[in-house]
């Protein structure tokens, strides 16, 4: 086994292999950028060596800082996560030939596996399915829709390298070949350096299923089971689960064994995962090889008992897999939610900032993988993940539940992020009962919004706890203040049973208390009718979270102060509720509504980041919804369109300026 290791990689994943080598006795030398001069992994780490400036291609990027700083503090081996360099067979070569250890699979087999066209190939002389196409790289349009017309649309533009959905079209008629195939070669050249791009049939509204496999330089071969990944967004996976809702025993020994061999005819050593898809007949198809550890390899980790790391580590070593596939164990199910720095009510866009409040989730087969703590700062420089949260649990609903629970309970602020979102799409009758696809996301939701109302029950008890708090703090201030008031004249009590009105948008609920709310005791509270017996428990005012006992069972709330309002989000809702007393809310009716004001002369900047182009000039018209400005954003490009049909008068900006949330970018002349 090793003594010293370098992982050149950062955040989550940097810490999730320290915890495995700290526990293996195994030192680790971190390595960081300007920008994570102040992260958590720098500081975990056994050592910490500073690789260079914040953008990846002058810090993380760069194989010659990696490569110095390993042979620099003596390490014997570097471990590259995911992402990054993974997946590069240079630098795999590099840390060959500087006469380290690479953490991860042979040269060759990151070399032929990362290139689409082939790993098709060789997946076919392995004997696993193919998705219909045509292999080779396509030369231009017309041999396109030619190869489209013989295999059938819907098809699928693939860039040959590469991966994440990066450059990747789908084409349902000849008439969007053209725009189609000139974006993806376009989005791949500048993703990968490489504009070979390849056909291949589209598979309408398919799972996402993979098969995790370990390899050791011996010869032996085994699957740990399948991941569920169909719950994507922009091909980027969302939720994870392992086992999957549709898949059978049988159908997991045929994936399994494909992905077996066709690790043996790539002759691959160490943990890597092959990807299939499964469409609604039960056939499954090659889709591609990862020659690296998956960020959701935590799910199998959970229901099989086994530390990935770890075994990565002892292939590496040399030693043998102590156990064959029969010795594989499963037990229960898990599933993961990633939680990303991004704003899915405005199209999620990257957030940035620092995290100025933070509180994991803890508990019985709850699992957080973080790479981020009170005070850490996010950047635009790199990927929006800021850790995954997972559950296990004996059945699926059981994991289900056990994650809406704690994702409930998990709080972070200082940054917008996907928690409520991700929330939302696990409370779905949909999702418990398994019916995914790829699609899922785009089914179910409008940008960032259920196109479903919150369930009712939902809302009467985010009222229910906005009308508690709110009593609570009344009381609380009355009692402080007591000795101010003077003894002259009667006392004013408030009724026997405090009755509120609470207006959440469009819906209004009626809440009344039947008996005081005294902190370790019981209170019965009314919410348009229905009966709710609430255990009391002594407030801290200063929490943002909330653990209430309601009619026997245990709720989760995340709470935010606005003005003498209140935010509650819960089970994916996240809402203003105002409370009022009886007489305030008669006087409502006389309140004139709030007048908005904008601004439709300027185009502002709706996220920190680096403009990659700008696509008018002064005089120029445009319409509404027109891309006027690329920006790029924790390694995600976006198009800023214009609000307004208009001339433009002044354009702010230039390309390369780095440019902050809500800043100017351009004017337009007035209407």
């Amino acid at each position: 086994m090793f003594d010293k290791i370098l992982i050149a990689n950062r955040g989550e994943i940097a810490i999730r292999i320290i915890r495995t080598c700290n526990r293996l006795g195994i030192n680790t030398v971190a390595v960081y950028s300007d920008a994570d001069s102040r992260s958590l992994h720098r500081h975990l780490a056994d050592e910490a060596i500073h690789i260079g400036e914040a953008p990846s291609q002058k810090s993380y990027l760069d194989i010659g800082k990696i490569i110095h700083a390993a042979k620099q503090t003596g390490a014997q081996a570097i471990h590259p996560g995911y992402g990054f360099l993974s997946e590069k067979a240079d630098f795999a070569q590099a840390v060959k030939d500087a006469g380290l250890v690479l953490i991860g699979p042979p040269v060759e087999a990151i070399d032929i596996m990362g290139d689409k066209i082939t790993s098709k190939e060789l997946a076919k002389n392995a004997g696993v399915p193919v998705i219909p196409g045509h292999i080779e790289a396509i030369t231009d349009e017309k041999e396109a829709i030619a190869i489209a017309e013989e295999i059938g649309y819907p098809i699928l533009l693939k860039p040959a390298a590469g991966g994440g959905g990066k450059g990747m079209r789908i084409v349902r008629k000849p008439e969007e070949m053209k725009e189609a195939l000139a974006a993806s070669r376009k989005e791949t050249q500048k993703a990968f350096n490489d504009t070979r791009v390849f056909v291949e049939r589209y598979i309408e509204q398919p799972r996402h299923i993979e098969i995790q496999i370990l390899a050791d330089s011996h010869g032996n071969v085994i699957h740990l089971g399948e991941r569920e990944c169909s719950i994507q967004r922009r091909y980027q996976k969302v939720i994870e689960e392992s086992p999957s809702p549709a898949v059978s025993p049988e159908l997991r020994e045929r994936m399994g064994k494909a992905a077996c061999d066709l690790a043996r005819q790539a002759n691959y050593v160490n943990a890597g995962t092959v990807e299939y898809v499964l469409d609604a007949h039960q056939n499954f198809y090659f889709l591609e090889m990862n020659t690296r550890l998956q960020v959701e390899h935590p799910v199998t980790e959970m229901v099989t008992g086994l530390d990935l790391v770890e075994w990565q580590l002892r292939i590496a070593s040399g030693e043998m897999l102590p156990f064959d596939q029969k010795g594989v164990r499963f037990n229960g199910w898990a599933i993961e939610a990633r939680i990303c720095a991004e704003d899915p009510s405005r199209g999620f866009i990257p957030s940035t900032g620092m995290i100025t409040r933070y509180a994991a989730p803890r508990g019985t087969g709850v699992r957080v993988d973080s790479g981020v703590n009170i005070g850490g700062k996010i950047d635009v420089f790199y990927d929006s993940m800021l850790a995954k949260l997972i559950c296990h649990g004996k059945t699926r609903e059981d994991a289900r539940r056990g994650l809406i629970e704690a994702l409930n309970g998990y709080h972070i602020e200082g940054v917008s992020t996907n928690i409520d979102f991700a929330t939302s799409l696990l409370c779905l009758p949909e999702f418990a009962e398994g019916n995914l696809h790829t699609g899922f996301i785009e089914q179910h939701f409008d940008g960032g919004k259920s196109k479903r109302s919150p369930a009712v029950q939902y809302l009467r008890l985010a009222a229910l706890v906005a009308t508690l708090i709110y009593h609570t703090r009344e009381v609380a201030v009355r009692a402080s203040m007591r000795h101010m008031v003077s003894n002259i004249g009667g006392e004013r009590k408030m009724g026997r049973f405090p009755q509120y009105m609470v207006r959440c948008e469009d819906d209004h609920f009626n809440v009344a208390l039947e008996n005081s709310p005294v902190s370790g005791e019981t209170c019965t509270i009314r919410v348009d009718g229905n009966l709710y017996q609430v255990e009391i428990p002594f407030f801290e005012f200063f929490r943002r979270r909330l653990k209430l006992v309601i009619n026997g069972q245990v709720y989760r709330f995340r709470i935010q102060f606005d003005k003498s309002f209140m935010w509650v989000s819960f089970n994916g809702m996240s809402r203003l509720f105002e409370v009022y007393t009886p007489k305030e809310w008669a006087m409502m009716t006389y309140m004139p509504e709030k007048a908005g004001s904008t601004l439709n002369n300027i185009l502002l900047c709706p996220m920190p980041g680096l403009v990659v182009d700008v696509l008018v000039q002064k005089g120029e018209r445009v319409f509404r919804g027109q891309n006027l400005v690329i920006l790029e954003s924790m390694k995600m490009e976006s198009g800023v369109g214009s609000p307004i049909d208009g001339v433009i008068a002044e354009v702010n900006i230039e390309k390369g300026q780095a440019v902050e949330s809500d800043q100017v970018l351009i004017r337009f002349e007035p209407a």
